[in-house]
């Protein structure tokens, strides 16, 4: 899929936006956030524009995948962090804002103040969710 002309990573991509850089290879480009939770969190971008990770071809999400704990690794290194959240945010009630598919590694310190916490539910019944896990199973096309 060709870039899109309003998008900012596609412009990151084509070098018309400054970025700083942490990783590139012919499928991903890794940047710091400008706008990040801790110092050190950084952004893993396919070099093909998708708005979703549903409609993204498998290699880009493995080499998305398998760069991250690397990259981590060496954020965690170079930050003195102590752990890192992967994360990514899929469609804009899920918390994404920019639609193009990126990857998120946030390095965590003890006592940082970075919240991502969520309200649980719990299930009726053990029957309810085996019920809903047998209608996911019936839409999974293939993997």
């Amino acid at each position: 899929m060709p870039y899109v002309d309003d998008c900012v990573f596609c412009k990151i991509l084509q070098k018309q936006i400054p970025s700083v850089s942490v990783y590139e290879d012919e499928l991903i480009l890794a940047f710091l956030d400008i706008a990040p939770f801790n110092f050190g969190h950084a952004l893993i971008v396919p070099k093909d524009h998708h708005h979703s990770c549903t409609t993204l071809g498998d290699d880009y999400l493995a080499r998305m995948m398998q760069a991250a704990p690397r990259i981590a690794a060496a954020i965690m290194r170079a930050t003195e962090a102590e752990g890192f959240n992967l994360f990514l945010n899929n469609g804009s009630v899920a918390g994404q804002v920019v639609p193009h598919v990126h990857l998120h590694i946030l390095p965590r310190f003890a006592n940082d103040g970075v919240l991502m916490t969520a309200s649980t539910r719990k299930y009726d019944s053990t029957q309810a969710m085996t019920d809903l896990a047998e209608k996911i199973k019936q839409r999974i096309t293939h993997v």
